[in-house]
This record gives C-alpha cells, structure tokens and sequence, in this order.
C-alpha cells in the first residue's frame, strides 16, 4: 500500500479510482483527481505548499513533485502525463500536457494545454510555455507546433494508455 501520510493535520484527498502503487508517497496538503494513477517510487510532497491534480493523470515511476514554502503551489490539469523521473515544483501545468522522462519544470513556470516537454529539457524558473507546441532543451525552448497527429499520438494516447495500466494493477 501507497504511503499516504498527513502532516501538520492535512491528510491527502485521492479520488475516485485512482491506483497508487505500492512504493508511492503522497503527503500533506495533496488532491489528485478521480482515475489517476501514481506510480512507483513517486514522491508527491504537499508540506509546504498545496499540490492539486485534475483527473485522468498519471504521475509516473521516480518522478517527484513539490512546491515552494508559502510562496509556489503546484497545479496539474487534466489527462496530463508526468513521465519516469521528471521533476514538477511549484508550477502550473494545464491540460492535455506530456512531461518528457527527465524533464524539470521549475517554480511559477505554466505550461499551457496541449504541450509536451521534451525528455530532459528544464523548463526555467517563471517561463510561459505556450499552447499547442514542444518545447525542448536547457532552458526549454519551443522547437515546433503540435500536429494533430502528434496531439492524439502522444499526449492523448500515453494519458489513455496509464489509464489501462493502472487497470491492470486494480484487479
């Protein structure tokens, strides 16, 4: 069973459906979203700022996400895909959004919807990404747009596919 741990009398808020694996951690002042899944070893650490997750997103093996103390909570949207080891602090991610394997996505930075960080890229302090591109690199820069191509190959696709994943680890 997930370690799911309440601190300074905050207890994490899981929703409906959700898979937590094993190994996860998730403390404090945390909300994930109906039908997620929170992989293993993943660390989400609500001590020192909220950390809100919408539904349909995954938090994938070794990833970790945090804030900044009373200063840079951390705002995940929908069908969003946090991929193995990414780093997600004090930021706003919106909807439909891949973070590539590796990636780091720093405080007060918003990526908009329908956005994929590259694997490895850092997302610098403050940035606006903008909607419908890929971003990659140190700092992250926009490289190209999303095709639709890309948008359901991609994004939709890998947030779809935890869903059935995560199913598998229900029964």
């Amino acid at each position: 069973m997930a370690l799911i741990k309440t601190l300074n009398g905050t207890t994490p808020k899981i929703g409906d459906n959700c898979f937590l694996a094993e190994t996860a951690t998730v403390i404090g002042d945390v909300e994930v979203g109906d039908n997620c899944s929170i992989w293993y070893n993943a660390v989400l650490r609500g001590d020192v700022h909220y950390i809100k997750i919408g539904k349909n997103t995954n938090i994938q093996d070794n990833a970790v996400v945090h804030a900044t103390y009373k200063k840079s909570p951390t705002n995940i949207g929908n069908f969003v895909t946090i991929a193995h080891g990414a780093i997600v602090h004090g930021c706003t991610i919106h909807n439909n959004v891949m973070v590539g394997m590796n990636a780091v996505v720093l405080d007060d930075a918003v990526v908009n919807s329908n956005t994929i960080i590259a694997a490895g890229s850092v997302v610098t302090k403050g940035t606006v990404v903008e909607s419908g591109c890929v971003y990659a690199g140190i700092p992250a820069k926009k490289i190209k747009e999303i095709s639709k191509e890309l948008l359901e190959g991609e994004i939709v696709r890998i947030a779809n596919a935890y869903e059935m994943y995560s199913g598998w680890y229900k029964k």
